[in-house]
């Protein structure tokens, strides 16, 4: 079976046609779709990441600050981090979006270029690529967070050392936003 070209079928009434392989599923649906699905992963997985990442960090901030209330506003800096990550899916995303030209001429077209699918296809995976890597880094700097309040707590000597770590952690999250970028500059609908 072919890969890349759509399968057609002649059918007789009331039979049922379909395709043959997921490359021709995957090949008629509208570039445009990919584009939209890319910059909302772009988001969506960011800000999972973020919610992810507090979620992780708060749990340890709010049990150690059982033990020594000092840490409970300095150690707010690991939730700021995590809350970075969503800003950097909501740049990704509106940068995404300005990409994606819609002819509102030629919508419902069902013939387009293959530069429309190389601009749809390439706004998809900068859009995964953004969400995935940020989904990673809010998990990586919740779990950093959690060990900075954790040790704070315990030594307060600890908390500058542990944050630069952090801050490693959160340089993550900027990879995946110059990655998703660099993949997307290429992509352009006009014709």
């Amino acid at each position: 079976p072919c890969l890349c070209r759509t399968v057609t079928l002649s059918a007789m009434p009331g039979e049922v046609v379909g395709y043959t392989d997921w490359g021709s599923v995957i090949a008629d649906i509208d570039p445009y779709a990919w584009a939209y699905v890319g910059a909302g992963l772009a988001i969506g997985l960011s800000v999972l990441g973020a919610a992810w990442g507090i979620f992780i960090t708060g749990a340890s901030l709010l049990g150690g600050a059982v033990r020594a209330p000092r840490i409970r506003s300095k150690n707010l800096i690991s939730v700021i981090f995590c809350e970075a990550v969503a800003i950097y899916g909501v740049i990704v995303s509106i940068i995404l979006q300005t990409k994606i030209m819609l002819d509102r001429e030629k919508a419902g077209v069902d013939e387009y270029s293959d530069k429309k699918f190389f601009a749809g296809y390439g706004i998809f995976w900068a859009g995964v690529c953004c969400g995935i890597g940020n989904l990673a880094c809010g998990v990586c700097v919740g779990i950093c967070g959690s060990g900075c309040a954790l040790a704070d707590a315990q030594n307060g000597a600890l908390f500058v050392k542990i944050l630069v770590i952090e801050i490693f952690a959160s340089a993550l999250g900027i990879f995946a936003i110059i990655v998703a970028i660099i993949m997307s500059t290429q992509a352009k609908f006009e014709e």
